[in-house]
This record gives C-alpha cells, structure tokens and sequence, in this order.
C-alpha cells in the first residue's frame, strides 16, 4: 500500500510531552453496515458505561488536555468523553461497521479512536497547532459548510486542511468512513496515566475484530509521540 506519513508537530508534543499515538493503516478492510458482531460490541460498551459511576482517569486526562489549549470540554468534550456519556445511556450511535467497532473500542478501553478513509489525505497528516486560516469541511443545519479553527487549537491537518477539529472531538466530511472505504486509518490516542501497553492492546482488539471478517487486509503499524523511539 502506498505510504501515508503522520506526524506530531513539536508545538503539539511541548504541550503535552505525554501524549502518543497508534496509527494503524489498513488497506483490503470491506466496510457496510454493522452486523450482529458489532452490535454485539456496542452492546458491550454500554454496558460498561451504564454500570461505571465515575470519570475514567483517561477522560478527565483529556479534559484537562482540552483546557490546556482553550477549549471547553463541557461544550466540546474529547470523543472518548462524548461517546462515555452516550453509552452510559444507551446511546451510541449504529452508522457503519467500521465506525460501529472503533466506537466500541474507545468506550470498552477508554480512550479515543478515530477512523478516516486513507484514500482521501493529501500529503503528511499531522497533529499541529492551528493558525486558524485551515479550511475544515463540516456539515451544519443539514449543509454543507466550511469552518475555521480556533488560533492555537490542537487539530489534525493534511496538505488540503484540517480533518478533525479540537484534537479528536469533531472529523471532517472529506475523509469520514462510508461504506465503500476499503483503505483505513484509525488512530488511537493516549495521555497519562494510560499505559502504553493498553493502547497497543486496544490496537490489537480492534484489528482482531476486522481480521475476523477480512482476514486478508494489510497492516502498517506506526508509535507516535511518548515512547515511538522504542517502536522497532
């Protein structure tokens, strides 16, 4: 598969010294609507989330990783806070498989995971601080629309602008997962005190899920940030 380059901006890595990432391209991935095995695993998120009373530590992490750059977590939380309190009420929302799976594995390891269609990136994805002139497409009362962030906010960004908004609370339409993206990347994103060993093992339980339905598909597996020096 043709190489996709991602990368931590030094400004994103000063902020936050402790964050890391798992990027994981998956190429030869058949996406379409949820079946019983992902709905299998949602049931289990919120199930998790019904019978837990207090924040997880890794969502108050990220609240205090959204304040840090201006944000207001109560208004636009992380997507691992978002998805928590929707599947503490049962909630979560059913829109493909692919999406359906990651959702699951944010909520049942607490941490936030995006999926984007690969095909749809131009250039070096990266993490940066926004200048605040990046084009982001959006949606918004049912339209089409192109937003703006924040000077300074924490964004993901190609070559054509921004994909997601305020680290990991919004995507873009350009790259979102429909049915037919064959070519994938999730990210899984960590601060402390999340052990590094967790955020492999919710790599290794979302690509076991695809595997079991598309055992053919070929992986590249990338370590960002805290701890990608010891990556081999």
């Amino acid at each position: 598969m043709p190489l996709l380059t991602v990368d931590v901006d030094r400004e994103v890595r000063a902020l936050r010294p402790d964050f890391a990432a798992l990027a994981l391209r998956v190429s030869g991935v058949r996406n379409g609507p949820g079946t019983a095995d992902s709905e299998r695993c949602l049931d289990q998120a919120e199930a998790l989330a019904r019978g837990t009373t207090e924040p997880h530590p890794h969502v108050l992490a990220w609240r205090e990783a959204f304040r840090a750059f201006g944000a207001k977590p109560q208004r636009t939380a992380s997507s691992v806070d978002a998805l928590w309190q929707r599947a503490a009420k049962g909630q979560l929302p059913r829109l493909n498989w692919l999406v359906d799976l990651y959702n699951a594995v944010s909520v049942l390891h607490a941490l936030p995971v995006g999926g984007e269609d690969a095909a749809q990136f131009e250039g070096t994805l990266r993490l940066i601080r926004a200048s605040g002139t990046e084009p982001f497409d959006t949606v918004k009362a049912g339209v089409p629309a192109v937003e703006s962030p924040d000077p300074g906010e924490v964004v993901w960004a190609d070559t054509r602008g921004v994909t997601c908004r305020r680290w990991n609370w919004r995507q873009g339409t350009r790259t979102r997962l429909t049915d037919a993206s064959t070519d994938v990347l999730f990210i899984l994103e960590r601060l402390e005190p999340f052990p590094l060993d967790q955020l492999h093992a919710a790599g290794d339980a979302l690509l076991a899920a695809i595997q079991a339905r598309c055992p053919d598909i070929r992986i590249h597996r990338q370590l960002l940030g805290r701890g990608e020096e010891e990556t081999p």
